[in-house]
């Protein structure tokens, strides 16, 4: 069985850190910016574990673990605090609202997935989330994909996907190009135009709502210089 994750963080390279090592782990990974997009993605995905950090936009994380615990769906869900905020005070408040453990940042790697790794063994192969199961929301395989330019929709595997215009276009480009690494400077100036200044999280923010709803492997981040695509 191939368990589910999902992280959320407001810092993007973190997410992105985090997210490209534990997928070379084999788990399946999605991300949030917030708590209230947790939320929505947790219970489209039904991951089966959440690393949470505590100071977020929107819903912090003390009440978004408060949520997860009073929704029927994510309840027994495994969720771990991994947080800058190391006082004891801040992990008993996690620990109140139900968190089945507390790390703190900064944490090296191995020790990270080797701590998820060591709470997924709570998991009794009866109780674990069934492929039927599964949320049709979003994809949690790589499927074939093809863009439609007049319909300005994709299809992706039997799905039919709209897409907001920054995110087809970065769609488009990357079809453009499959196998090919694509420096962050070319989508810029391909996706937004060179007479217009975009902050530096603009394309991750793209890139990781893109993700979410064509499936984690075929962008493939390649750090501090840009994204491949695999079809």
């Amino acid at each position: 069985m191939k368990y589910r994750i999902l992280l959320v963080d407001d810092e993007v390279d973190i997410l992105e850190f985090i997210r490209y090592n534990l997928v070379k782990e084999g788990f399946e990974v999605f991300t949030a910016c917030d708590g209230a997009e947790a939320l929505r993605i947790a219970t489209a995905t039904r991951p089966h574990l959440i690393l949470l950090d505590m100071m977020m936009p929107v819903m912090d994380g003390i009440r978004t673990c408060r949520a997860i615990r009073q929704h029927p769906v994510l309840r027994d869900t495994l969720v771990v605090f991994l947080s800058a905020l190391g006082e004891e005070e801040r992990q008993l408040d996690g620990f109140d609202v139900g968190a089945d453990d507390y790390l703190t940042k900064p944490i090296k790697m191995k020790l990270l997935v080797s701590r998820i790794q060591a709470l997924l063994k709570r998991i009794p192969p009866a109780t674990s989330i069934s492929s039927a199961d599964e949320p049709a929301e979003l994809p949690l395989r790589s499927e074939r994909i093809e863009i439609d330019d007049t319909s300005h929709t994709v299809r992706c595997g039997d799905r039919r996907i709209a897409l907001p215009r920054k995110e087809f276009a970065l769609l488009k480009l990357f079809c453009s190009s499959p196998g090919a690494l694509i420096p962050r400077e070319t989508i810029y100036s391909k996706v937004w135009g060179t007479e217009v200044i975009v902050g530096d999280r603009t394309i991750d923010v793209h890139i990781r709502k893109l993700r979410q709803k064509i499936g984690e492997r075929h962008i493939v981040t390649v750090k501090g210089i840009g994204y491949r695509f695999e079809p």
